[in-house]
């Protein structure tokens, strides 16, 4: 399948697994390059840019595909050392970076200097217009549905990829809700060039979590998320379960004088318990809405392989069949 993201990115479905803290790592990445999509290490999930640098060697051990790396700049109080990461991004070769959290345009320069393409995550027409002004080359258009931070707006896909559509110029991939073939056809149908997945490519043999963690997403239904962190205005899709609920249980008690102090115990250092230990009760995870139609825990080959296989008999059959043939 020929898109402006594949013509984009070099590769050959318009499959992106996105940048997910604590799974993305180089056996993940390079397993989705391999299948024809575009793999993301997780830049941060690395401590320092010395151990980013030694991940992109190991991922160039096991893909000669592109791929690519996720940086997410965050607001803190002692902020990564994000110049370190772009030299090791640029030092390692790398062609093609996810941009997500805060605006990316300082940082712009030195990626292009170096012809790295770069794709922003953005949860609004507004912050994707504004991306494409700096000069972003692409855009993953994050709905309401999905898992992690979608913003403070909750725009779901179905209005917010149509209205990007209208708005932009540069190409955009759907993020948010995306689990299979029918969820391709209809991002294209409804503007996108393709699909970015986080919480589908974590219900992979290759993703690097505990088994629980992929057995709680095959047992989920789409009811089972929660947001959390609203009243901070830092809104998280997470799976629930018991540390998440006593996280809502805080924010109803203490309401707007909440501070991220008050539940540092449900979300600080969460994500090692749960990826690693397959501690499922801790605390908070990011997990999409899409959980309910995720049943099974294929390979990744197998995953994309049967996307495509979807997305073609559909095109092809079910939906040129409802076409009346021309008089």
């Amino acid at each position: 399948m020929k898109t402006r993201i594949t013509e984009l990115f070099g590769i050959e479905h318009p499959i992106i697994q996105g940048g997910m803290h604590h799974v993305g790592l180089a056996e993940l990445a390079a397993a989705v390059s391999n299948a024809g999509g575009l793999g993301i290490i997780t830049g941060l999930t690395q401590r320092t840019p010395e151990l980013l640098a030694a991940e992109i060697a190991r991922c160039r051990t096991m893909t000669d595909k592109p791929f690519g790396v996720n940086l997410t700049f965050l607001p803190s109080v002692n902020p990564p050392d994000y110049p370190g990461y772009v030299q090791a991004i640029i030092d390692g070769g790398v062609k093609i970076v996810e941009t997500a959290g805060n605006n990316p345009q300082k940082w712009l320069p030195a990626l292009k200097a170096a012809g790295i393409k770069v794709i922003h995550k953005c949860t609004s027409v507004r912050h994707a217009l504004k991306a494409q002004a700096i000069g972003c080359d692409a855009i993953s258009v994050d709905g309401f549905e999905c898992g992690g931070h979608p913003g403070e707006d909750d725009v779901p896909n179905f209005i917010l990829l149509p209205r990007a559509a209208q708005a932009l110029k540069i190409p955009f991939v759907a993020s948010g809700g995306m689990a299979d073939g029918r969820s391709l056809v209809a991002a294209l149908a409804l503007g996108a060039e393709g699909i970015n997945m986080g919480t589908r490519f974590i219900a992979t043999q290759e993703a690097p979590v505990h088994d629980n963690v992929k057995q709680a997403i095959v047992a989920a239904s789409e009811l089972d998320t929660r947001l959390v962190m609203r009243p901070l205005r830092n809104t998280e899709r997470v799976l629930t379960n018991a540390g998440v609920e006593r996280l809502l249980a805080k924010e109803r008690e203490l309401g707007a004088a909440i501070t991220f102090a008050d539940i540092a115990p449900e979300v600080a250092g969460i994500y090692p318990r749960i990826m690693q230990q397959g501690d499922m009760q801790a605390g908070a995870w990011s997990c999409g809405m899409v959980a309910g139609l995720i049943d099974d825990v294929p390979t990744v080959q197998q995953l994309i392989d049967s996307i495509m296989d979807q997305a073609q008999a559909l095109i092809s059959a079910r939906l040129a069949g409802m076409l009346h043939p021309s008089a």
